[in-house]
Parts: C-alpha cells; structure tokens; sequence
C-alpha cells in the first residue's frame, strides 16, 4: 500500500479550508438559487429608508448584495445581460447628469442618499428585475410581497386614525422630530404624500389580484374595507385626488364586471373612512380644517413662482444642488421654514438640471407609456397571470397616479420609485420575450 506523499496534518489542513470557503459560498449559492427572495428583501428594507435621513444602510448593503447575486447568476447559467433599449438609455443620461452634479459640488451622504433614490436604484431594479423574476413562482413572489406590503401600510395608517399608536411600528413613525406631517398617517416614510402614493399603486395591483381571483375570501373583504380608510387618514388631498380619479376610471371604463364592483366597494367604504375622520379626529385637526386650510396653498405658490423666476434666470443648464437651494431661501421670505423645497418634482428637475433634464425625465416618462402596449404572441412562463393584457391597461393608470402625485411633491422616496420601476422592467422583460417568440417563429 503506497504512502501519502504529503504529510498528514497538510491533507487534513487543506480539508478544513476548502470546508471553510465551501460553508462561506453556500449562502451564497442559496442566493444565487433564487435571487427573488433577495430581491424583494431588499426592496423591503428601502420601505424602512426615507430620504433626507442619516439611516441605516443595511437597504444599501443588500442592494449591492443584489447586484452582485445577478451577475453571479447571468455567468453561471450564461445569460447575455441585455440592455433594455426603452427607459434606459434617457435614464442612463438622467443618471449622469445627476452624477455630475452631485461630484462637481459640495456635498454628503445624504445628498448621495437621495441620489441613489432618484436615479441609481430604479434603473437598477429595472434592468435587474428584467432577469430575477423570470418564471412564475418568482413573479408570484412579487405579487405577495406587494400584498403584504398594502396590508402593513393601511394598518398603521388606521391604527394612526384611530389613535391605537401603540400598534404602530417602527416607532420612529411618531417621532415628531424626524420628517414632515407628524400629525398624518405618514407611515415609514415620514411624509403623507409617499406614504399615499404607495397605498394607491399598491392597491392597484390588489385590484389586479382580486380581478384574477388571487385575492379573495376574507384577505380581499379586509382590502376592500381598509385601503380608502388608510388613503382619508393621509389627510392629503393630491393623495385623495389621485386615488378617486384612478378607482373612478376603473370603475366606469374596465372591462372587468368584478373589478367594477370591487371599485364600487371601495367607493362605499371611503364614504366610511370619510365618516369614521370626522369622528376620531382631534377638534385641532378635523378633516373639515385639513380641506379648508389655505397656508400650504399659499407657501407653495410663493415657492412656484420664485421657481419659475430662478428658471427664466438659468434655462438651460439649471442651477445643481447647492446653487438652487441657495437661491430659492434668498427669494422666499414671510414663512418659517428652516429649509425650502420646491414639492413638485418637474420644478425641481428644471431649476436643478435646465430644459436639458426636464425633456430627459418627459423622454423617460414617454418610454414607460410605451412599456404597456399590448403585445401579441404566446403566453410568457414569466408572468405567472400577473402581466396579462388587463394588467397592461391598468399600467397608464399606475404612472398616472406616480406622475399626479410628483406635481405635489419630489419623488425622493426609493422604494417608491423602486417598486415602479420592478414592474416597468416586468413588463420590459415580457415584451423582450414576445419579441423573441416571434423572430423565432418567423425564422422557423
């Protein structure tokens, strides 16, 4: 019998770190199995991020986690990583633009935070969701995660409403000290107005859900009674305004017989959550005062116009960052305001970036729209039901509600403008296949 020619201890010294590397890949390749779950992880955490906050970074460290699990992926089964020509390419300028001008100028984290949130971590997810969600149960996944999500946010919403404070997590919710509208239901957002846009588009692919017959049961009673209540305790009108045109239109215009009658129970149980205000609302901060009140009117004319004089100043290129906020606190006087802001997204886009990045956000807002014609072919293993040809009537109604709401306020919310996003790259995704389906079938 031969011998080893090495001795022991290295045999037995080579075994414990190939043992130790392997343990250490294995979560790894547990990711790499289905990168779904990580996905919406992920998306789950920017939920706990707002803007303009020295958080927690956990939500960046999976992102890049994320990015890195896709590529792992692509080369192990050898996918081309493709560049989705629709949304990208006026994104990707937008992306530049905006990195200049956080890199020419003074600034910090939370000025990279914020553009991490406009800009980088929705072209991201679009092109990453494109290759992550790509069978049905992935896409299941999202639809669940997405119900879920709707569920938290409507019960701190009522719990806000009726004053049960005590069930509402995390609790820097109620710090008054941290965000804006310390007396709404802001949610983890800490702003009234993201925290409704949320409610509306993910009550949106609900309504999708219970058109298919996913939700259902006591799940879609409980929906159907709690989402108009959440959306009256943002005490936020654009809010309200978005959420009536887009339940109104389904309910006239959808060819779907239960998606019109589940509008029309929402329509009731908001006469409900209406009531249910004037009831458990402070004398101080009735909905009656909330709709009468005319100082934010006023504070935010001012800061339109002092806009629109700063733009006509500097049309093309804009004024960056630092410049503009600068600017905009020399031309605005008689409000106590620590700090000023624009609270419409356009404005902001055209003072910060000119003309130049005004037609790059409309370019890419063209290309969304585009995303939702219908496409003719096969039925794709990807969609799981969820992107059939219903869903893309409702997309218009989606961006709608996102594009409504950004004239009331800056799209600074990341996991806002993630979530849009995953599901523009969804349907990029299934457009790609559609494509391919018939290159294929008129080449055989």
């Amino acid at each position: 019998m031969a011998s080893s020619p090495y001795p022991a201890t290295q045999i037995s010294g080579s075994g414990v770190v190939a043992f130790a590397i392997g343990g250490f890949l294995r979560p790894l390749h547990a990711l790499i199995v289905a990168p779904a779950l990580l996905f919406i992880t992920t998306l789950g955490l920017m939920l706990f991020h707002p803007p303009d906050f020295n958080f927690h970074s956990i939500d960046r460290i999976a992102f890049c986690l994320l990015i890195l699990v896709t590529l792992l992926r692509a080369c192990a089964l050898r996918q081309p990583l493709q560049i989705e020509g629709l949304v990208v390419w006026p994104m990707l300028a937008m992306l530049l633009l905006a990195f200049y001008g956080v890199v020419s100028e003074p600034n910090d984290a939370e000025t990279w935070s914020l553009f991490a949130a406009k800009w980088l971590v929705p072209l991201t997810l679009y092109q990453l969701a494109a290759y992550i969600f790509d069978d049905a149960r992935s896409v299941r996944s999202f639809e669940i995660f997405s119900l879920i999500v709707l569920g938290y946010l409507s019960l701190t919403a009522i719990f806000f409403m009726i004053d049960a404070k005590q069930f509402i997590f995390p609790r820097y919710i109620l710090d008054e000290s941290l965000g804006y509208h310390a007396d709404r239901a802001r949610g983890p957002f800490l702003q009234a107005v993201a925290n409704g846009v949320a409610l509306n588009l993910l009550g949106l692919i609900a309504l999708n859900s219970f058109r298919r017959k996913h939700l259902r049961g006591v799940l879609a009673l409980s929906f159907l009674i709690a989402l108009p209540w959440a959306i009256v305790a943002t005490k936020t009108r654009a809010v309200w305004l978005s959420f009536a045109l887009s339940i109104l239109w389904l309910l006239l215009f959808s060819p779907s017989r239960r998606l019109r009658w589940a509008c029309l129970c929402l329509v009731l149980a908001g006469g409900m959550g209406l009531a249910a205000m004037m009831v458990f609302a402070d004398r101080n901060t009735s909905l009656g005062d909330r709709l009468e009140e005319r100082g934010p009117v006023m504070f935010r004319m001012a800061i339109y116009q002092a806009g629109w004089e700063m733009f006509l100043k500097k049309p093309i290129t804009g004024w960056g960052a630092t410049d503009m906020q600068t600017e905009l606190s020399k031309r605005i006087s008689g409000f106590h305001q620590e700090e000023f802001f624009f609270h419409n997204t356009y404005l902001e886009i055209v003072v910060q970036y000119g003309l130049v990045g005004l037609a790059l956000y409309f370019w890419i807002v063209i290309d969304l729209f585009k995303l939702g014609r219908s496409v003719r072919g096969p039925a794709f293993p990807g969609d799981g039901g969820f992107l059939d040809q219903q869903f893309r009537s409702l997309w218009p109604l989606l961006l709608g509600v996102f594009l409504l709401n950004g004239s009331f306020v800056v799209m600074n919310y990341q996991f806002v403008n993630g979530y849009l996003f995953t599901i523009a790259g969804l349907l990029a995704a299934q457009n790609r296949r559609a494509m391919d389906a018939k290159v294929t079938s008129v080449a055989s």
